[in-house]
């Protein structure tokens, strides 16, 4: 595991963009992990510059996203779906059929999963796989708990998870109680994953991942088994955890 430590959120989210530059760089039709949330929208931004800049080039690039919430469709404005389209897509020159979100609202969400990791595995896994990190550890919405689920899978949002969450919405009460989220399995699966964490309230995750000791209560932790994983912190939360 790679610890970065950068003074701040800008330089978090440029050391990031940069790290996507490569990747996209050395493979044209790279297929690209997303996530959303507050974390990386810096990423996004830098990675709309680059695009305009001619610095990197999306035309050959897929994109596969963590999760979306149960209920929300593509023109609600708390989807995840929307997120992307406004915080990434409709400023790049990525083919929009070329990027994949779960569906909020599919009929059937037996099938949507198995065709969800259907999909990721016909484009061949992963390549670069960008996580935040919940105060309580879950990554994409991998929750704590007695187990972790591999595949893509509906789960229930953990109390702590949906009062994070419900600065996004106009009351708690609009929050989703469930979201359609890749499975643990499918992330371990990526080439590469960049984790971001910043601010004081990630201090508890952040210190249980760096320790090293593997546990279902914070879901990170599994990533200290993994290859090729990137932790970029920020230095309020580099300070907090060598205390």
């Amino acid at each position: 595991m790679n610890l970065v430590v950068v003074k701040d959120y800008n330089e978090m989210s440029n050391v990031s963009a940069n790290i996507f530059k490569n990747t996209i760089n050395q493979k044209s039709n790279s297929v690209l992990g997303l996530a959303t949330g507050s974390t990386p929208i810096g990423l996004y931004k830098r990675l709309i510059e680059m695009n305009n800049n001619k610095e990197i080039d999306f035309k050959n690039v897929t994109t596969i996203n963590l999760d979306e919430y149960i209920g929300l469709d593509e023109k609600n404005p708390q989807s995840y779906r929307y997120f992307m389209d406004n915080n990434l897509f409709n400023y790049i020159n990525i083919k929009k059929e070329n990027t994949f979100v779960p569906n909020g609202r599919a009929k059937n969400f037996d099938l949507e999963c198995k065709n969800y990791d259907k999909r990721i595995q016909e484009l061949g896994g992963i390549d670069l796989q960008v996580l935040g990190i919940g105060a309580n550890g879950h990554i994409a919405f991998n929750e704590p708990s007695e187990y972790l689920i591999s595949q893509t899978h509906i789960t229930n949002l953990t109390k702590s998870t949906i009062e994070a969450n419900s600065r996004f919405f106009n009351s708690i009460n609009d929050v989703p109680k469930q979201a359609i989220t890749m499975g643990i399995g499918q992330i371990m699966n990526t080439k590469k994953i960049i984790l971001m964490a910043t601010g004081k309230d990630k201090v508890k995750a952040i210190r249980e991942l760096l320790e090293g000791n593997i546990t279902t209560k914070n879901p990170a932790t599994i990533l200290n088994l993994h290859k090729n994983v990137t932790v970029i912190i920020d230095e309020l939360i580099a300070r907090e955890i060598n205390r």
